[in-house]
């Protein structure tokens, strides 16, 4: 993964460079949204496929990841895509993004929070959570909320490399080691 990584990064520098002198109409923002769809497309196995077979050229796979785009694209934007089909490197797309998504935060001065809860949470309770979490991380941080039963009952937090862990079934982890040893 450590590769993938190293061959990614001047991507997603060299994009967040064009991103940040980028003009009103095509800013941070579009070139973010631009790229998290990108990179929501080239998690597919079957994107990869596509553009791994030597039957299709390079202009068919560009033209079909066009497509696929929700996102207004400027000239520079398709560009970019054409030129990662071009050295072959669909297959960078998601790490391309997340680090684009880094980079982003960190010029920002945010952090993404994956947070899975044991049940469903409304919007004020997701608002007041991220409150009380920002407070505890010191920076502004955006949500990603999922649900999972498992967890029996409170949250796990997962900000970078740190993770707060409040569940139920953590705690009964912790008790069983706890009990064991």
């Amino acid at each position: 993964m450590a590769e993938l990584a190293t061959v990614a990064r001047p991507y997603a520098e060299a994009v967040f460079r064009v991103a940040q002198a980028g003009k009103e109409s095509y800013n941070l923002a579009a070139w973010s949204q631009f790229m998290a769809e990108l990179a929501n497309i080239g998690e597919h196995p079957e994107v990869q496929a596509f553009a791994r077979n030597p039957k299709v050229s390079e202009s068919e796979v560009t033209a079909a990841l066009l497509a696929m785009l929700k996102s207004p694209l400027n000239e520079e934007a398709k560009n970019f895509l054409a030129m990662l089909v071009e050295n072959g490197r669909v297959s960078l797309l998601p790490e391309i993004g997340a680090q684009f998504a880094l980079l982003k935060n960190s010029l920002e001065g945010a952090a993404d929070a994956d947070i899975t809860s044991a049940f469903e949470m409304s919007e004020s309770q997701v608002g007041e959570l991220v409150k009380t979490l920002e407070k505890k991380f010191s920076r502004k941080l955006n949500p990603a909320v999922t649900v999972d039963p498992s967890l029996i009952g409170g949250v796990r937090v997962v900000v970078g490399d740190e993770v707060l862990d409040t569940s139920v079934r953590a705690k009964l982890q912790q008790m069983h080691v706890a009990l064991v040893s």
